[in-house]
């Protein structure tokens, strides 16, 4: 997991070898006016999901994973959103199989910690990071990129 400012993406450029393109589409893009849903940026291996959200409870976020993805999550507008993290290995309690046609796997495990996301910061979730996201009580405008492993 990485919790930084957008300011210092090209940090992360070396990260995986999509991460410099992926980090040139956040900064390139007025996110403000793109319509939520998913739209692909670079066909299937980088696309995003932008959506519009109230946030929830604590209680009521699941942790999820990914196989095939990279999540790089951007608060576009609203205060603040916190994410509920721990590490993959340490879940133990699946909801259900994970999903391969939608790369996700919930969890009812608590999480190891929770960190706050504000805007003009980004974070990076990886397949090794069980992540439960939208959490707060605000209203949000957020980016969800994925790029494929």
């Amino acid at each position: 997991m990485i919790l930084d400012s957008l300011k210092n993406s090209a940090l992360y450029y070396g990260v995986h070898p999509r991460m410099k393109r992926a980090f040139e589409l956040i900064a390139s893009t007025d996110w403000t006016k793109m319509e939520p849903g998913i739209h692909e940026l670079d066909g299937k291996d980088i696309y995003v999901n932008v959506m519009e959200r109230e946030l929830k409870k604590k209680e009521d976020a699941k942790l999820e994973v990914h196989n095939e993805y990279i999540d790089i999550q951007v608060l576009i507008s609203g205060k603040c959103e916190s994410f509920g993290w721990s590490e993959r290995k340490d879940l133990c309690r699946p909801q259900s199989d994970f999903n391969r046609e939608k790369d996700i796997q919930f969890f009812d495990d608590e999480p190891q910690t929770y960190y706050t996301l504000r805007p003009g910061q980004f974070t990076v979730l990886f397949p090794e990071d069980g992540h439960a996201p939208m959490v707060g009580d605000d209203k949000v405008r957020k980016i969800i990129v994925k790029v494929r492993l």
